[in-house]
């Protein structure tokens, strides 16, 4: 049965629509599976773009707020970032972010590079 597909709203949709995207980003011109590849572009950038009217928070508050979107615990950011001990101490404030952590929090997170670098208070 194929999926009818309206505005992405939410975390889930979204995740749906890029999975399904992977399926058919290679489908051939003109075939059914191209034109819903094209119809899942325009959405998935469209809720990506929403995406950018993030909370005006610092950093850390935006990165907690993700991990709790995608209900990730810091593991997952350690798992990611290969050092449990530093992103225990990042969520802190006690140490900034790395410009490392910052690349792979935002693909793993999906916030724009640019809302992680603002400037934060240590503790």
């Amino acid at each position: 049965m194929k999926t009818q597909w309206f505005l992405i709203e939410n975390e889930g949709d979204y995740a749906l629509a890029l999975a399904r995207y992977q399926e058919v980003k290679n489908a051939p011109k003109n075939s059914e599976e191209h034109k819903e590849k094209l119809l899942l572009v325009h959405l998935i950038s469209e809720y990506e773009k929403i995406g950018a009217n993030l909370p005006e928070v610092d950093p850390i508050e935006l990165i907690k707020i993700r991990m709790d979107d995608f209900g990730y615990k810091s593991a997952d950011l350690a798992k990611e970032y290969g050092d449990k001990g530093t992103v225990s101490k990042v969520l802190n404030y006690k140490q900034a972010l790395s410009l490392t952590m910052i690349r792979k929090f935002s693909k793993l997170l999906r916030i724009p590079v640019e809302a992680l670098t603002h400037e934060y208070e240590l503790r």
